[in-house]
């Protein structure tokens, strides 16, 4: 007779929803929010750290999904692609990415999205340099990068505006 456990119980709250999920000890945020949420937004890309397209913000902080095991988030508040409009409004920065053309093929634009909202939230980067820097674990296959960065400096404005 073999005895087996049942799976980790795991809270999570996605996008100001809460879910308790039962979970394989193995699964990957990534995994658990396209898979058991269906939040597709957030992109498998190199499934290794690497490329940025499955970044998203867990407690506020920019994570890469793919190399975060779920079960070590339980009661932690997660912010995907899905998450940033508020009420049908865009988010300032995906407006910004709207206005300058900061996409192309689009795959990587739900963790670049991710990554810059953190990015502006942690108030490090002053620059465009800085702002490369610190978004340089995000890669765009299609090179859109200036206007990324342009995009980022628009919502950075936005919200220095805001904060006046």
């Amino acid at each position: 007779m073999t005895d087996q456990k049942s799976p980790p119980q795991v809270t999570l709250t996605v996008n100001g929803a809460r879910h308790a999920l039962a979970l394989d000890p193995r699964s990957t945020l990534l995994d658990v929010l396209r898979d058991h949420l269906d939040l597709t937004g957030t992109k498998k890309g190199c499934d290794q750290g690497q490329c940025g397209a499955c970044t998203v913000l867990l407690d506020g902080r920019r994570v890469l999904s793919c190399l975060t095991l779920a079960v070590m988030k339980d009661g932690a508040t997660i912010t995907t692609v899905e998450g940033l409009a508020k009420d049908g409004t865009p988010h300032p920065l995906q407006q910004a990415f709207i206005d300058h053309d900061a996409f192309q093929c689009g795959y990587c634009t739900p963790g670049q999205l991710c990554s810059a909202v953190g990015l502006i939230a942690e108030g490090k980067a002053r620059t465009a340099d800085e702002i490369r820097e610190l978004m340089s674990g995000n890669i765009c296959r299609c090179g859109a990068y200036p206007n990324i960065v342009a995009a980022i400096q628009q919502a950075m404005g936005q919200q220095a505006m805001g904060q006046s």
